[in-house]
């Protein structure tokens, strides 16, 4: 299923009386403002989604920065949006979908059957010359049924298999992957074995995916082929969701690591990568990748 929905299809879907949920994501690392932002101007009738409470349980250094909620604790959240059964839904934010795309991979994760990206998000909306409104919106609780396991997600133990016999992506900042600058991990560096695979270069300049032969291009340059199993991680499991839509959109199926490197640099027992290439252990090659199995799972900028 195609991830994104463009601006002018939302307009004529929202202008034909179709049933859409609007979701405003508005969070960046180093913003705490997210909601004061979306107060100040929102597309019309879109609800406020908190990324730290609502898409995320409590920081816990073994399981990271943004764990993933329970299935019925992220069910009633997504009912206190509104949603109900058979709605569509269309997420964005202000910084290219890197927040948003957390709600689209956990509905999608969910069973949603129809969850999207506005592409370019609130910029886009704007530059066509669209309408905002300021105020917080309170919907009618939905009424919706949400499961769990329709994407692939991997634990630690998963994770460092990938990085020795598929391929392992990236999807922070390449300064961080090679460990010049670590803001807010315990260490600094790259899982063994990952490929650096910024999710910025996902995008063009006005934050829209690029086309999906641009980013077939991309990631067959970074080793991305058909038959190779492919993982994707960031900080904290959310901008790696932005990189496993642009792969879907490429045309490749790609595993979540939700804990991501907040989970990885937080266990002692487990090696870190220094440097430009992907390396098999880098400072910490005297350690042993302990693995843990894997999850239950179906079928620039700082990234975090």
């Amino acid at each position: 299923m195609n991830p994104l929905m463009d601006v002018q299809d939302l307009e004529a879907r929202l202008a034909a009386g179709q049933r859409t949920v609007l979701l405003d994501v508005r969070w960046a690392l180093g913003d705490p403002h997210g909601h004061d932002h979306y107060l100040a101007g929102h597309l019309p009738g879109a609800v406020f989604v908190d990324l730290a409470t609502e898409l995320s349980d409590p920081s816990v250094p073994d399981r990271g920065r943004h764990p993933l909620p329970s299935p019925a604790q992220f069910q009633e959240s997504a009912r206190r949006w509104g949603v109900r059964n058979g709605d569509a839904v269309v997420a964005y934010d202000d910084s290219a979908n890197m927040a948003a795309a957390r709600v689209w991979w956990m509905l999608r994760d969910a069973g949603l059957a129809e969850v999207y990206l506005l592409d370019g998000g609130l910029a886009a909306w704007r530059a066509a010359g669209l309408p905002v409104e300021p105020g917080a919106v309170h919907p009618v609780p939905g009424d919706v049924t949400l499961g769990s396991g329709q994407m692939p997600a991997a634990d630690a133990g998963a994770a460092a298999g990938w990085a020795r016999s598929g391929l392992l992506l990236d999807a922070r900042a390449g300064e961080r992957y090679r460990g010049e600058i670590e803001p807010v991990d315990p260490r600094a560096g790259h899982i063994p074995g990952a490929v650096s695979a910024p999710t910025t270069g996902n995008v063009d300049a006005d934050g829209r995916f690029l086309p999906p032969a641009e980013l077939r291009r991309r990631f067959e340059s970074l080793g991305v082929r058909e038959g190779c199993p492919v993982a994707v991680y960031c900080g904290s499991g959310v901008t790696a969701a932005h990189e496993v839509a642009a792969l879907e959109l490429a045309g490749f199926q790609a595993t979540l690591y939700p804990g991501s490197f907040s989970e990885w640099s937080n266990r002692p027992d487990l090696p870190v990568a220094t440097g430009p290439e992907p390396g098999d252990g880098g400072a910490d090659a005297g350690q042993s990748v302990a693995p843990v199995g894997k999850s239950a799972g179906g079928g620039g900028s700082v990234a975090v």
